[in-house]
């Protein structure tokens, strides 16, 4: 049975074409906000929670994966949807002299697995917290948001140090391991 969707042939476009099809002129890469928040089990001042909103220096729009399922048959492969698998989610955070972002995320981590004797928080729920991206607009309204779910650190960067190193602030990167997200576009309809 052949397709009833035809695909007509191209057909001559124009930059004008091109422009009018680039809604809002295109999204930015450097018009974003990050919004963290910390568990329970190791609490963060609500202005280190204020500062993530700006040093929070750069971090990404989810991957979306689905691994296939290979089946073998006579020497051909039907491929098939697998299981949803999400990535590590790094971000790369500004430090400033009170540490206090790193310092909320070294507890936070501390209180998953405390360094000093290897015991700490045993619920997933005491040491899990949410995470949300928003993507802005030039006038800094929301295009789309990123809500991650149950994210939790499991590396946070050493930070170089060096004498030759001036005109720079210090950054380090944290990952956090995600169990889900969604994403909420303009319609308000969640993905």
């Amino acid at each position: 049975m052949a397709s009833t969707n035809q695909v007509n042939p191209p057909a001559l476009r124009t930059i004008s074409d091109f422009k009018n099809k680039l809604a809002g002129g295109g999204a930015r890469p450097n018009l974003f906000e990050v919004v963290l928040a910390f568990p329970t089990s190791s609490p963060a001042s609500s202005t280190t929670l204020e500062k993530s909103r700006f040093m929070v220096k750069a971090a990404a729009l989810p991957a979306s994966n689905i691994a296939p399922i290979d089946i073998a048959f006579r020497g051909r492969l039907l491929k098939i949807a697998g299981d949803r698998t999400f990535d590590t989610w790094t971000i790369t955070i500004i430090n400033d002299t009170d540490f206090a972002l790193r310092g909320a995320f070294e507890q936070w981590m501390n209180s998953m697995n405390n360094v000093a004797n290897a015991t700490g928080a045993t619920n997933p729920a005491d040491y899990q917290a949410e995470a949300y991206v928003y993507q802005l607009n030039r006038e800094g309204e929301v295009l789309r948001k990123y809500r991650f779910f149950d994210v939790f650190p499991t590396n946070i960067s050493q930070i170089d140090l060096s004498y030759d190193s001036s005109d720079t602030l210090e950054e380090f990167t944290v990952e956090l391991q995600v169990q889900y997200w969604e994403a909420q576009g303009n319609g308000g309809d969640v993905v």
